[in-house]
């Protein structure tokens, strides 16, 4: 039996926008949801960054297009041509993550995680949070990783090859229809 679902996918499948209508699909029974996602941020029409949002609306700068502005001296971390703002990620995202692992909520949760990518693997304690919700007995993830491609991403590659993850590889093709069985898996995974 599957515990945790994961969708992958290449870049702009629709990825995000599953994992939205699937959110909003366990908002309405009233089953306990938390997390996060990401966002393209433009600016004239041009993809200009992301950022990460909680369901709360709570919304950081993940990276942007550029120079880092930091403290000199400060290390860059870099994903292409965007910078990452580690900061700004981890005061979003950890608190969420910290929160499924305090052991002061009952019942089974379902926690979001949108997504584990390559820019938000620069953060090691995010690293660490994500396999400690994954073991946690009382959470469910729903979350996104990406297609594998290069060099392979530990964690990722962990939880890829997990027992208790179901994989969804979402397609132009199937993006559209896939909602129902991704729900559904889901629900069966927070019985």
């Amino acid at each position: 039996m599957y515990k945790h679902v994961f969708l992958t996918g290449p870049p702009g499948v629709g990825k995000t926008t599953l994992i939205k209508k699937a959110t909003d699909a366990f908002r309405s029974p009233g089953v306990p949801i938390d997390g996060f996602y990401t966002e393209e941020v433009r600016q004239a029409g041009r993809r200009i960054g992301f950022d990460v949002v909680t369901l709360s609306g709570k919304r950081g700068i993940l990276s942007r297009i550029g120079n880092a502005s930091g403290p000199s001296g400060q290390r860059e971390y870099r994903v292409g041509q965007y910078v990452v703002d580690l900061t700004s990620f981890e005061n979003i995202a950890l608190p969420l993550l910290q929160n499924v692992n305090a052991g002061g909520s009952t019942g089974k949760r379902v926690y979001i995680i949108d997504e584990i990518g390559r820019m938000e693997l620069f953060s090691q304690s995010f690293i660490q949070a994500v396999r400690q919700t994954l073991e946690n007995a009382q959470s469910s993830i729903l979350g996104t990783i990406p297609i594998p491609k290069g060099k392979p991403l530990g964690i990722v590659e962990e939880i890829r090859n997990r027992r208790d993850v179901k994989v969804f590889t979402v397609t132009k093709e199937n993006r559209d229809r896939i909602l129902p069985e991704i729900v559904t898996t889901l629900q069966d995974c927070i019985k």
